[in-house]
């Protein structure tokens, strides 16, 4: 994932938080805002230590960050996104965790229903 396609600094992480709206599913918490200065999608990862240790925590960042790779073409461009993993996350494989994030994503209607 390119930078232009990530959030980081810390003044946009707390905007998303404060100004944007959360979906959620038992694996995931989705946060998004609505960002007119953009002209594509950006998103933002959040993995606790809660999660587990380095390897797993990177490696649930992988698969985030590969499912919005695969899914950029049907991803509503216009927002901002912050994913928190919640506990559950760690013990996914890929395959799981990009059915679950595109149920997050279809709650909030960012997604067209008929992927």
């Amino acid at each position: 994932m390119k930078k232009e396609y990530r959030v980081k600094a810390n003044k946009d992480f707390q905007l998303i938080y404060k100004k944007g709206k959360s979906f959620a599913n038992r694996q995931f918490i989705v946060y998004k805002y609505k960002n007119p200065n953009i002209d594509h999608f950006r998103i933002g990862l959040s993995v606790s230590k809660k999660i587990g240790n380095a390897v797993t925590r990177n490696r649930v960042k992988r698969y985030i960050r590969q499912v919005f790779t695969e899914l950029k073409e049907d991803i509503d461009d216009q927002y901002d996104y912050i994913i928190i993993a919640r506990k559950p996350a760690a013990e996914m494989d890929y395959f799981q965790v990009k059915k679950s994030l595109i149920h997050v994503l279809k709650i909030a209607k960012v997604l067209p229903r008929n992927i």
